[in-house]
């Protein structure tokens, strides 16, 4: 699992990137909030860690932008702001936990795996740029605009979802819908033409834009 984290304090950056990355998680920091949504729209993270005193951003007022372009990816606040109008903002703005400083490393990382756990629960839903696949519904929305696909293509589209950033080879693509090799070409041009989500990597197979 991919996590984000913006905090502009390097030295407390660097703590949580350690500690997360302990735990077996893949972590990528920022220090300001500026390329964050450059890196949403070419990565799909399974969470956000957010600092509310940033530098050119209030991290509520990024978490709003965030989430009306229509991210659903989970927040947890990490921040010094503790009032309970603070945390109250913190919630209307759209996070999903919010922890104040100074903290617990441990709880952190409890709070952390609590929050993937229920947000995979309870929605089961894999985003990927502003595309969402629904596991339980077997129905997929770019944004928000529900695309119909074969049982085929949607498990086939899950299993691309499910490695946003490996290239699936041609054969475990004909293995995956039961055609031979020369037809996955056509398979995955009717897809695209659906969805635009996939490139061919000439040779190998395909992987997500």
């Amino acid at each position: 699992m991919l996590i984000a984290i913006i905090e502009d304090e390097e030295d407390l950056l660097e703590l949580l990137e350690f500690n997360l990355q302990k735990e077996g998680y893949d972590v990528v920091g920022f220090l300001t909030p500026k390329k964050i949504k450059d890196f949403l729209e070419e990565e799909s993270p399974d969470l956000l860690i957010v600092d509310r005193n940033l530098p050119f951003m209030e991290g509520s007022r990024l978490v709003k932008e965030i989430r009306e372009k229509g991210y659903e990816i989970p927040v947890i606040f990490l921040t010094a702001k503790n009032s309970e109008e603070n945390i109250l903002e913190g919630f209307e703005a759209g996070c999903d936990d919010y922890i104040t400083k100074p903290f617990n490393i441990k709880e952190l990382i409890a709070r952390v795996k609590a929050v993937l756990k229920r947000n995979r629960k309870f929605h089961d839903i894999i985003t990927y740029k502003n595309a969402k696949l629904d596991i339980n519904n077997h129905t997929l929305t770019i944004e928000g605009i529900e695309i119909p696909l074969t049982n085929n293509e949607f498990t086939l589209l899950k299993v691309f979802f499910e490695n946003p950033n490996n290239i699936i080879p041609k054969s475990q693509i004909a293995d995956i819908l039961e055609i031979g090799e020369k037809s996955v070409n056509v398979a995955i041009s009717r897809l695209n033409h659906k969805t635009n989500l996939l490139e061919s990597i000439r040779g190998i197979g395909y992987r997500l834009k």
